[in-house]
């Protein structure tokens, strides 16, 4: 059969036609406003925790965002441009394993500090280098990594021995 010959009916053809065109022009005004390539806003995307770190110096707060799934620790801190300076991220690795980070997509410059199931801080990297794919790894088995702002480490004198306190790092 010739496909010339086929009866198309012309008034659902325009019933069609134009409702493609509707289609095609909102997504066209959706994609000049730039509504429809927005960046998701830089929210924190895991749940907050108030977390602890006992020095010589004395003992500092934190309000952590946890990452205990493969998913949010994947993505981790890429992406994000700031963080309040009182905040960071950590990452739950049940059971304890060796931990290679990086800094790959990620624009903050982060002091990244690897730590024992009992809290015991095991590693720190400070001031890392953001975008690099440089791996950190804590060289020996760990139960977690906090990530805060670059020089926290620094300004807080936190150092390998000290204690972090969080109810996930306690002892079991």
């Amino acid at each position: 059969m010739d496909i010339r010959s086929k009866n198309i009916d012309a008034p659902a053809t325009r019933v069609v036609g134009v409702f493609l065109f509707f289609v095609l022009s909102f997504v066209a005004v959706l994609s000049l406003t730039g509504c429809g390539s927005q960046m998701p806003k830089q929210q924190p995307s895991g749940t907050l925790s108030d977390l602890s770190i006992k020095t010589s110096n004395g003992t500092y707060q934190f309000n952590v965002e946890l990452a205990l799934d493969e998913r949010s620790q994947a993505k981790g801190l890429m992406f994000r441009r700031s963080m309040p300076a009182d905040h960071g991220m950590l990452f739950i690795y049940d059971p304890a394993q060796m931990i290679s980070m990086w800094m790959k997509n990620t624009i903050l410059s982060l002091d990244m500090l690897f730590v024992k199931r009992d809290g015991t801080i095991a590693k720190i990297f400070e001031r890392t280098e953001p975008f690099s794919e440089r791996v950190l790894s804590s060289d020996q088995p760990v139960y977690g990594v906090l990530e805060l702002n670059a020089g926290s480490v620094e300004r807080f004198g936190i150092k390998s021995g000290d204690q972090m306190i969080h109810p996930l790092l306690q002892a079991q």
